[in-house]
């Protein structure tokens, strides 16, 4: 899988608007809230990439799947389970 954003690129500062009851509960906590951010974006940011991918093969991939409908896979006869 790509790498979906280069780490080294520099931080840069941003304002945002987020829940105040949200934002105090992760204070509690001491949560890195750039760190959080940035995990939750790139767990988004993959997700719509796996989309993307998928819906762009769509037709490759039920091609395949209508062969092995047809064929089985492939060391099927080799299989002890």
């Amino acid at each position: 899988m790509t790498q979906i954003y280069n780490f080294s690129t520099p931080m840069r500062a941003t304002s945002l608007s987020i829940n105040s009851e949200l934002l105090e509960k992760s204070k509690a906590l001491k949560m890195n809230l750039s760190a959080t951010l940035e995990q939750a974006l790139t767990t988004k940011l993959a997700a719509n990439e796996a989309d993307n991918w998928a819906k762009s093969n769509q037709q490759s991939i039920k091609g395949y799947s209508n062969f092995v409908d047809e064929h089985g896979c492939f060391g099927d006869e080799f299989r002890e389970f």
